[in-house]
């Protein structure tokens, strides 16, 4: 049994210390066995990005011999060496222009030292220019860029994140500047702005992000994963006693569910998967806890997007695309970033639409439960602690500590969350109802978008329906509107629930409930 890693990223360490390595080397003949080429392709932070960069380079570098047993070794590839320029932008210092300036001054210096280069010092751009200038005597080049927007993710929201996209600008432009020099250029990041400001000079890059041949180049697919940990699968089920027909759709609905094409094969987070290996076959949030999204939650709150709103009804394609730094799209960040990803696709006016949703449990759960705590600003324990209430609370019919928990939850909160903001209660409701679908089945929404939310247990049906200030008449509506006839058959106990808030001050102001007496 091999030993697993989500910490080693370089290929050759992979391969030398005899490390687990699912073959992805076929994706990597397919991009450079039509000789000269140059891809852009953005994933998910901890997606297999530096590995796959690192990949690249060994194949560059001709060191045939750590490819045995894998795919490419047998294709044929003359394996000729290249001066390769892997700019990995992970580890700097961006936290301001000139830090940036000195840190890819830095990075290019090291970069030409590999290759038994002095630089004249200058500015970053024209250093590599040089660089390229140089090498490009002995053969043509390869440049591979590991997280090229690194700076500017680094810097979203802040005063001077347009100075830092307009330096990186004239340093990433010098790629196109030198395109009759270069064998292969791959660059890699999380967010996508080449096909507006960054890149507008680098249009040459071919961007295969949501290419369906590529769409399963990083991440698991089913098969990989059965194959490749088999024996690890063995493992869990002898250590949680489980068979492995109940192992796996547990596995697949925590940690898969990743697609980057409408028609491709959903995928597995790596890092998850390593993790729930290493850590005796414990369920819990591995990638997410990785790199905590503050900034989006900012952004989600400034921006009043409304989760309910998108995840109900089909984006256009539009959402994918590449977003200026100083007008930046929720949506578009969300799915980038791997918090939100394509479910299905559906035609509509001979264009394609695409539902969204949460990946997997291990990113609904803890994003949702970011999300709750970055309005309410209560802990992440706390949330915790208030929805494991809730779901055991209808689970056992007690309508009095449902109604009291809820109460307690919202005056809880502060004037300045709330402050007046239906957009808050929205989202607010979402992330509660999303988070008790794991305890319980639970909604925020009906699929006919009608009743507010639904909430099912083995014996009760609850119907909610949420009003804000002073209109009372939740309760009414749900009985004048009917909203518990598709659930008159059930033989479970049906109660409807009707509140109101209070958005002066935030607080429960009225609650009725009733159980439907079914003859």
């Amino acid at each position: 049994m091999k030993n697993i890693t989500s910490s080693v990223y370089t290929f050759e360490d992979i391969v030398r210390d005899d490390f687990l390595y699912v073959d992805k080397t076929e994706f990597i003949w397919n991009l450079i066995r039509q000789g000269k080429a140059m891809y852009f392709l953005s994933r998910p932070r901890r997606f297999g990005k530096s590995l796959t960069v690192s990949t690249l380079k060994a194949v560059f570098q001709g060191k045939k011999e750590l490819f045995k047993g894998l795919a490419i070794y047998d294709k044929p590839y003359d394996w000729k060496p290249y001066p390769v320029i892997h700019l990995d932008m992970n580890g700097l210092d961006f936290s301001s222009v000139e830090e940036l300036e000195s840190s890819l001054c830095d990075l290019i210096t090291e970069t030409a030292a590999s290759h038994e280069l002095r630089l004249e010092s200058a500015n970053a751009a024209s250093m590599f220019r040089a660089l390229i200038n140089q090498l490009a005597e002995q053969e043509q080049v390869v440049i591979l860029v590991d997280e090229y927007d690194k700076p500017i993710l680094n810097n979203l929201g802040k005063p001077h994140a347009q100075k830092i996209l307009d330096k990186l600008k004239v340093f990433y432009s010098v790629i196109k500047a030198f395109e009759s020099k270069e064998r292969f250029v791959f660059v890699t990041g999380v967010s996508k702005f080449c096909h507006v400001s960054l890149f507008s000079d680098l249009n040459n890059l071919t961007d295969i992000t949501m290419n369906r041949d590529y769409a399963t180049m990083f991440g698991y697919t089913q098969e990989e994963f059965e194959t490749n940990f088999a024996d690890r699968i063995d493992s869990a089920c002898k250590q949680l006693n489980m068979p492995r027909e109940e192992l796996l759709p547990e596995i697949k609905a925590w940690y898969d569910g990743y697609r980057f094409h409408a028609k491709a094969e959903s995928v597995y987070n790596p890092v998850s998967l390593a993790q729930f290996f290493t850590n005796d076959a414990e369920f819990n949030n591995y990638w997410f806890s990785t790199g905590t999204p503050s900034f989006l939650m900012e952004l989600i709150k400034k921006t009043r997007f409304n989760f309910e709103d998108v995840l109900s009804r089909p984006v256009s394609a539009v959402a994918f695309e590449a977003f200026e730094v100083d007008k930046i799209d929720p949506l578009s960040l969300l799915l980038q970033t791997g918090y939100l990803t394509i479910r299905s696709l559906e035609k509509k006016f001979n264009m394609p639409w695409y539902w969204l949703d949460f990946p997997n449990q291990e990113v609904s759960v803890s994003f949702n439960t970011y999300l709750l705590n970055a309005y309410v600003e209560k802990s992440r324990s706390d949330v915790t602690n208030f929805c494991e209430l809730l779901a055991d609370s209808m689970v056992n019919g007690n309508i009095e500590q449902l109604r009291k928990a809820l109460e307690v939850f919202f005056a809880g909160i502060s004037y300045d969350v709330h402050h007046k903001d239906e957009s808050n209660f929205q989202n607010i409701f979402f992330a509660i109802f999303r988070l008790l679908g794991y305890y319980i089945k639970a909604e925020s929404r009906t699929s006919d978008g009608r009743i507010d939310a639904i909430c099912e247990t083995d014996q009760w049906i609850y119907l909610f329906e949420f009003k804000l200030n002073h209109d009372e008449s939740a309760l009414e509506q749900i009985k004048k509107k009917e909203y518990f006839k598709p659930y008159l058959f059930s033989d479970k106990r049906i109660m409807l629930i009707g509140v109101n808030f209070d958005t002066d001050t935030g607080k429960l102001s009225d609650w009725k409930n009733e159980e439907l007496l079914q003859a």
